[in-house]
C-alpha cells in the first residue's frame, strides 16, 4: 500500500538552500518539494498532513562516530543499539555509523559479523559500520578490499592505546597504501600513545590520580604531533585521511596547513570540545570522571579555534563519539587511578540541539549547521543523497524542528542509557518535535512511536569528496 505524508508550512533548511516549501513523502522517500501556496503544493493530497508552520524542516542528522556496546577498559558502553538509536531519534539523528571492532589475531570479518549481530533487528533508526583495524597484517589488508566491496568503506586506526588498538607507523602506512588502492578512507585517532603512556606512569608515580590528570598527560602537543605524522604518512601513501575527534588548536592548524596544500585531509570535532573544557575535568568529588574521554577536553581557549575551523571548513564534520559509561559502576572503576576510568561521553541525543544553539549564538549559519551535522557526514561516508538532505529521491529522514522552544538538558529527561548528562542543567534553544525515518514516524510531536527493528543496515559507497 502506498502511503503519502505531506509536511506543510515549514522552512526547509538543507546545506544548500533555505526555502519556504511543502514536502511530499511517498513510500519512504521524498517525492517532491514545492513552494507554499503554489498550485503544485495546493494540489497534493496525503494520508497524513504535518503542520510545520513556524518550524524548520531539516534532514535527519547523520552521526558518523558512535560506539554502541563497545567493550572498553573491562566494561561495555552502556547504550545498546536499541537504546542508543532510540536516543538518537529523540535528538533528531536518523542515521548512525558505528564501529565494528577487529579482535587482535582474528579476521576483520569475524568482528564485522559480531557487530551485525548486535545491531540486527534492534535499531530504531538506520545504521552503517566503519571497521576498526586492531591488527594490520597481510590477511587483514586483503580483507579490507572485500569490506569496501560490501559497503564498509572506512577503517579506523589508533596511534593511541598501546596494547589495545594501537598501530605503529609501518602498519598505518600499509593500511593507508591499501586504502589508496581500494578507495577506502582511513580514520585516525591521532594521539601519541607511546609518549602518553610514559606521562601516565610518571603522573601516577607522583600520586596524581584525579580525573583532571587524564587531560594533563594527554598533551595538546601529542595530539598535534600525531596529527602531523598521520598527514605525512597519508601523503607518502597517496591516501585520503579523516582525523577523528579533533580537540586542540594546534591539531586544527596541522589540518589547515595540509588542506592549504590541497591534500585530501579532513577533520571532525565533537560537541564536548565545543561546549566543555578542562574545568569540567576538574570538578570535585570525582565528578570530573564523567568528562574523561580521549582526545581529552582542553582548556576553554581552544574552543575558538574549533569554531573557526568549522566556519572555514578546516573541520568538516561534527560527530559525537558517543561512548557512554555510567558514573556509578563504570566511571568509578578509576577512583584512585585516572588511567582506569573508561574513556567516553554520552552525546548522541544532544548533538543537533547543541549545534542549533551554536546557530543562535552566532557561531554557525543555519545551512552550515545542516552541512556539518547531516550533509557532509553523509557525503564523507558514501551515504549522500540517500541521507543528509531533503531532495526528490532521498530517504524521507526528516525532522520537524522548533527553533524557538527552550529545553534544559538533564539526565532526568534524556533517553540515553546512562546515569548522567555531560550537559546537565544547560538550557538550549531549539528542540526536535517530529522525526520521520524513511517516511515512518519515530517521534510524533514529542512522543516516541518508533520501534526496534525499523532501522536497517545501510551499505555505503566510498567517500564522495574523492570522486
Amino acid at each position: 500500500m502506498s502511503t503519502r505524508t505531506l509536511i506543510r508550512g515549514g522552512l526547509v533548511v538543507t546545506a544548500a538552500d533555505e526555502l519556504h516549501a511543502d514536502v511530499l513523502v511517498e513510500d519512504g522517500r521524498v517525492a517532491a518539494l514545492a513552494a507554499h501556496g503554489t498550485p503544485a503544493a495546493e494540489s497534493w493530497t496525503a494520508d497524513r498532513v504535518i503542520d510545520a508552520t513556524g518550524r524548520y524542516v531539516i534532514p535527519g542528522g547523520v552521526d558518523a562516530h558512535t560506539h554502541m556496546e563497545l567493550p572498553f577498559g573491562g566494561t561495555f558502553a552502556s547504550d545498546t543499539f536499541e537504546t542508543g538509536t532510540r536516543a538518537a531519534a529523540w535528538g533528531g539523528t536518523t542515521t548512525i555509523v558505528d564501529f565494528a571492532v577487529q579482535t587482535v589475531g582474528r579476521p576483520l570479518r569475524e568482528g564485522l559479523d559480531a557487530w551485525y549481530a548486535k545491531a540486527d533487528g534492534n535499531c530504531a533508526v538506520d545504521y552503517a559500520f566503519h571497521m576498526i583495524l586492531s591488527d594490520v597484517d597481510a590477511s587483514s589488508l586483503k580483507e579490507m578490499d572485500h569490506l569496501v566491496e560490501e559497503g564498509v568503506t572506512s577503517f579506523k586506526l589508533f596511534m593511541a592505546y598501546p596494547g589495545v588498538f594501537y598501530s605503529d607507523d609501518g602498519q598505518i602506512l600499509r593500511a593507508m597504501q591499501r586504502s589508496s588502492a581500494n578507495g577506502g578512507l582511513i580514520m585516525m585517532h591521532a594521539e601519541n600513545g607511546i609518549a602518553i603512556d610514559v606521562l601516565v606512569e610518571q603522573a601516577l608515580a607522583r600520586g596524581e590520580t584525579d580525573p583532571r590528570h587524564h587531560g594533563e598527560v594527554r598533551k595538546v602537543l601529542l595530539e598535534a604531533e600525531a596529527t602531523h605524522r598521520a598527514i605525512q604518512l597519508a601523503r607518502v601513501a597517496g591516501a585520503p585521511l579523516y582525523v577523528v575527534h579533533v580537540s586542540a588548536e594546534e591539531a586544527v592548524a596541522e589540518l589547515a596547513a595540509a588542506r592549504d596544500k590541497g591534500l585530501p585531509v579532513f577533520g571532525e570535532t565533537c560537541p564536548q570540545y565545543l561546549f566543555l573544557s578542562t574545568d569540567n575535568l576538574d570538578e570535585p568529588d570525582f565528578e570530573g570522571a564523567k568528562y574523561v574521554c580521549s582526545t581529552p577536553l582542553r582548556p576553554r581557549e581552544h574552543q575558538a579555534a574549533l569554531w573557526r575551523g568549522l566556519r572555514t571548513n578546516d573541520l568538516q564534520v561534527v560527530s559525537t563519539d558517543h561512548c557512554p559509561f555510567c558514573f556509578t559502576g563504570q566511571k568509578d572503576l578509576g577512583r584512585g587511578d585516572f588511567s582506569k576510568i573508561p574513556n567516553g561521553l554520552p552525546g548522541v541525543e544532544n548533538r543537533m540541539d547543541l549545534l542549533h544553539q551554536a546557530v543562535v549564538d552566532g557561531h554557525l549559519s543555519r545551512r552550515r549547521w545542516i552541512e556539518i551535522a547531516c550533509a557532509t557526514p553523509a557525503r564523507m561516508f558514501g551515504l549522500y543523497p540517500k541521507k543528509g538532505t531533503i531532495a526528490p529521491g532521498s530517504d524521507a529522514d526528516i525532522v520537524v524542528y522548533d527553533p524557538h522552544a527552550t529545553q534544559t538538558l538533564s539526565a532526568a529527561t534524556h533517553h540515553m542509557n546512562v546515569d548522567y548528562s555531560a550537559y546537565e542543567g544547560r538550557t538550549v534553544t531549539g528542540r526536535v518535535e517530529t522525526v520521520l525515518s524513511r517516511g515512518e514516524t519515530v517521534i510524533d510531536n514529542r512522543t516516541y512511536t518508533g520501534r526496534a527493528g525499523h532501522g536497517v543496515y545501510t551499505p555505503r559507497s566510498t567517500c564522495q569528496y574523492l570522486d
